[in-house]
């Protein structure tokens, strides 16, 4: 096969139940080894995107090839059992009454292996995921994070070409989800299999994945990196659904709009916009510094960093992030400018 026959390829992926259409024009791509996350809002049609990859429903329209290989749509469909693809559910799906390591064999039953070289295996994998002292634990005894890495366990010890994972943070408390987070990311490079993930928190897209999909109404409107998706979303829907974002609308006037740092370039024939401002990318002054004067009207502290809201001389309040040491204890007169060039969309209000 050759090194650039991407692990995946939807093309135009539709599926309907009755008069509810979940996924509609599904386009994907994603290359050998990547870890691509599928980020969007509930109803988006993420999980069932998954599940047709997985095999575990047929799609109604469409094509998906699977590491250059016809896999559904079409007079093809490849079963879930023969696509090597592993699948970790989102409430784990582990049984309890088996251990950890019963769980993780579990996943190689029906195979070629010996029964040496199953034990082997599960050996293996448990050392992978960090669980080789729980291997004769029960399901009970095991923490969240340690059933989720157990749920890992057990999908990689096929050692499937590609993994699944939907949600597979929804049910652990904020600081442990942030830290196995770092873990599974870990876990799966080691693996070498490629990864898709369905999450509906935007942090852990962005920290976790090589690609992003963003996913509305059941297609993908941007797939690209973390930092591209961030840095230069391709509609107002995304720039405002990722990250924090400062809306300004503005009128355009021959091909440029006005926002309080200047004029900026306006899309074609677009007549109402709106500016878009990341709160890190504007820069604060004192009295005196080039930029626009503003007073800071309120500060929130947050711990990790903290939120200024500025009114200028206009009117118009643009929020601040700042660094959590920084003394803005007083609230008082400062200036503003941007740190990179904003971007601007036409202003669509059903997509705002």
């Amino acid at each position: 096969m050759p090194d650039d026959t991407p692990a995946l390829r939807a093309a135009g992926l539709s599926r309907h139940y009755g008069g509810v259409t979940a996924v509609d024009d599904f386009s994907l791509q994603v290359d050998a080894g990547e870890c691509c996350a599928s980020l969007g809002p509930s109803g988006s049609g993420k999980t069932t995107a998954l599940r047709l990859i997985a095999g575990f429903e047929r799609p109604d329209g469409g094509t998906l090839d699977l590491f250059g290989e016809p896999t559904a749509g079409g007079s093809a469909f490849v079963p879930p059992d023969r696509r090597d693809v592993g699948m970790v559910f989102q409430d784990y799906a582990l049984f309890p009454h088996m251990n950890v390591a019963e769980n993780v064999a579990y996943g190689l039953r029906g195979g070629t292996r010996s029964g040496r070289e199953r034990r082997e295996r599960v050996r293996e994998v448990l050392d992978l995921t960090g669980l080789t002292d729980f291997a004769e634990r029960g399901v009970h005894e095991l923490s969240g994070g340690e059933q989720q890495r157990a749920a890992l366990a057990r999908a990689l010890a096929p050692g499937p070409r590609m993994l699944l994972l939907d949600e597979p943070f929804s049910n652990l408390d904020a600081s442990l989800r942030q830290r196995l987070r770092l873990e599974v990311r870990e876990i799966i490079r080691r693996s070498g299999a490629t990864a898709i993930l369905v999450t509906h928190e935007q942090e852990e897209a962005l920290s976790l994945a090589d690609r992003v999909a963003f996913m509305w109404e059941g297609r993908v409107e941007q797939s690209g990196t973390p930092e591209t998706i961030y840095r230069e979303p391709e509609t107002l829907r995304i720039a405002t659904s990722i990250g924090d974002a400062i809306v300004l609308p503005c009128r355009a006037n021959g091909g440029r709009v006005r926002s309080p740092f200047g004029e900026h370039a306006a899309p074609d024939a677009a007549g109402e916009c709106v500016v878009v401002i990341r709160p890190e990318d504007v820069r604060i002054g004192g009295v005196g510094d080039p930029g626009v004067p503003g007073e800071v009207v309120e500060r929130t502290f947050y711990g990790h960093d903290q939120m200024l809201r500025v009114r200028t001389r206009d009117g118009d309040d643009v929020r601040v992030r700042v660094g959590s040491d920084e003394a803005y204890e007083r609230l008082g007169a400062v200036t503003l400018s941007l740190r990179r060039e904003p971007r601007v969309f036409a202003h669509e209000p059903a997509e705002a």
